[in-house]
């Protein structure tokens, strides 16, 4: 006999040490937190939730707004996303609003969204990542039960994947400039630019060796490395896994060897790329400046994730193995994006149309 569902409830979430509303709709799921660990005041919070839901239930999408939709999306969302994904949502969040917030949720057509793109003038993969933002709120809001039904949000064609990787020689030349070429500001001191070179030739090795995001190895700690083991946990302690895996993989070898000279220069609890024990907040401009100095203007840093995926695809490595080492969820975007890397891609159809 299937249970019967209680309705919104509050339970208590120990890894956030606050209590959550937890309910069920059209057979999921869904949570979310009071932001409180105080019983009372959680009691307090699920009765204006259930009041909401009942003041707000099922509209229609010529009477919702999407302000409204945005706004609780925001507050029910946000504290679930991890690193730079709330200041993304927001800043989402905050353009959408420049053009929909007087509008309501059967506005949205393909006609709207066309000129929403239009008037944003920017690249269409920067609107087509807040439309797929718009399109999630109010997926989120039909879920919740606040909409009567949803409604398709067009986006426009993404542009292809980049394709820019380095060569061996190239990555050669990144991490020697790295070391011996960056130009730092006139005004630092010769100590601070040579803890910026340290620091930015260690982040280029990291990546290169293990694929990683670049938010992945700035945050990466000393705790999360075991040099004794030869392993590398990407997943920070308490982080909730997310379609951005981060995997546990092995140290390479000659990372290995890098890792032991910057463990003598860290603290066992901190991060593995520090300025003077102080966290790294972004390693964006000083890279910029890095590969320029290189002559690879087009160069990033995540060109350097890329690099690690088109280099074991080139030596033969499987799809699912480069999909886990990388932290795909599906082996299938790898094959998407690096498959024409492999040396014996598609060769076995074109010896299967030679056959006689």
């Amino acid at each position: 006999m299937p249970k019967r569902n209680r309705g919104p409830h509050l339970e208590w979430r120990p890894d956030r040490e606050c209590w959550e509303v937890i309910w069920f709709e059209r057979g999921k799921r869904c949570r979310r937190s009071t932001g409180t660990a105080d019983s009372d005041e959680a009691k307090d919070f699920l009765a204006d939730f259930l009041a909401g839901r009942q003041e707000i239930s099922a509209r229609d999408p010529s009477e919702r707004l999407i302000a409204d939709v945005l706004a609780l999306y925001a507050t029910e969302r946000g504290p679930y996303l991890h690193g730079n994904g709330a200041l993304t949502l927001a800043c989402n969040i905050d353009a959408l609003l420049s053009y929909w917030a007087e509008k309501t949720v059967i506005d949205v057509r393909e006609s709207t969204c066309r000129d929403y793109v239009r008037r944003r003038g920017v690249r269409s993969s920067t609107s087509g990542r807040e439309l797929g933002c718009l399109g999630a709120a109010i997926n989120h809001d039909w879920k919740a039960g606040r909409l009567a039904s949803s409604v398709p949000v067009w986006r426009p064609p993404q542009p292809p994947p980049r394709e820019r990787w380095l060569t061996r020689s190239e990555a050669a030349l990144l991490l020697h400039t790295a070391r011996l070429r960056v130009r730092e500001d006139p005004r630092d001191d010769r100590r601070a630019t040579s803890r910026s070179r340290w620091y930015a030739a260690l982040f280029i090795v990291i990546a290169l060796y293990t694929g990683a995001r670049k938010t992945a190895i700035l945050n990466l700690r000393w705790t999360q490395v075991d040099l004794d083991r030869g392993l590398i946990d990407f997943n920070e302690p308490g982080r909730e896994r997310t379609k951005k895996g981060r995997g546990r993989i092995p140290i390479p070898r000659r990372l290995m060897t890098f890792l032991r000279i910057a463990r003598q220069r860290g603290t066992p609890t901190g991060f593995v790329l520090h300025d003077g024990g102080r966290p790294i907040g972004d390693i964006k401009k000083l890279f910029q400046r890095l590969a320029w100095a290189a002559w690879m203007p087009d160069v990033t840093p995540h060109t350097l994730r890329h690099t690690a995926a088109s280099w074991m695809v080139q030596r033969g490595v499987p799809f699912p193995v480069v999909a886990r080492y990388l932290g795909h969820s599906d082996s299938r975007t790898t094959e998407r994006v690096y498959a024409h890397h492999a040396p014996d891609y598609l060769l076995s159809a074109a010896k299967a149309l030679d056959y006689r």
